[in-house]
């Protein structure tokens, strides 16, 4: 499903993100990304994404190697992930409808498919009732809510989650998380990058942990492990 062999990741002004990072993750596990500020967790989303490209090493993902795309090739990568972001990056004037409808225009999917995934998308995360409202309108739960339903409205393969909870109080977090478990188990394979230990301690899922960029432990239930 998604291999690093042997990554790392040097800036042009020589600062080393990722040194010589290896793991993998089967088709349908929850992997929790954890460690400090600064360890390398966004630079590993990034090169799942292909915002960023390795140094050294190979990034593959069902069996594709990423860093060998072609520009053009990018789009069609991207189609087979989801990805949710703390700041949730809706579109303010678009409705919850049509935020998560322009996820599958961009993809050039049918308006018949549209209007038949959609609302079935919503009513998955529990906003069948609030599909006319703007983002605005909307909690912070809410809208997390909206980026997921558009995140996974094009039955992506994996969803990334980068710190989505990172915004919300804990009791909306939990909510949140209860979601992306449920995603999961229907199949969805799940990465997160997170400083949420409470969630990571209590969700007992796989956690790779990064320190000064590479990987310290890689435990099949673990825990957060680091002070907040």
């Amino acid at each position: 499903m998604i291999l690093f062999s042997n990554v790392s990741k040097v800036y042009d002004n020589g600062s080393t993100a990722l040194s010589n990072i290896s793991f993998f993750v089967e088709r349908g596990e929850f992997v929790f990304i954890v460690g400090p500020s600064g360890a390398g967790k966004s630079t590993l989303i990034k090169l799942l994404m292909h915002e960023e490209t390795a140094t050294s090493g190979d990034v593959i993902i069902n069996n594709v190697n990423v860093g060998a795309l072609e520009r053009k090739q990018i789009p069609y990568l991207r189609r087979n992930m989801g990805v949710v972001f703390q700041d949730f990056r809706l579109l303010p004037k678009k409705t919850v409808y049509e935020n998560v409808a322009f996820a599958m225009e961009v993809v050039g999917a049918s308006k018949r498919a549209i209007r038949r995934q959609v609302p079935s998308i919503l009513s998955m995360v529990g906003l069948s009732s609030k599909m006319k409202m703007l983002p605005g309108q909307l909690s912070g739960g809410e809208q997390q809510r909206v980026a997921l339903a558009r995140a996974l409205v094009n039955n992506p393969a994996f969803l990334i989650a980068d710190e989505p909870t990172g915004n919300l109080n804990p009791k909306t977090a939990m909510e949140i998380m209860e979601l992306l478990d449920d995603i999961n188990k229907r199949g969805t394979t799940v990465i997160m990058a997170t400083h949420a230990k409470d969630i990571v301690d209590t969700m007992k899922k796989r956690v790779i942990a990064i320190e000064d960029g590479v990987i310290v432990r890689d435990e099949v239930r673990g825990v957060y492990g680091y002070e907040n």
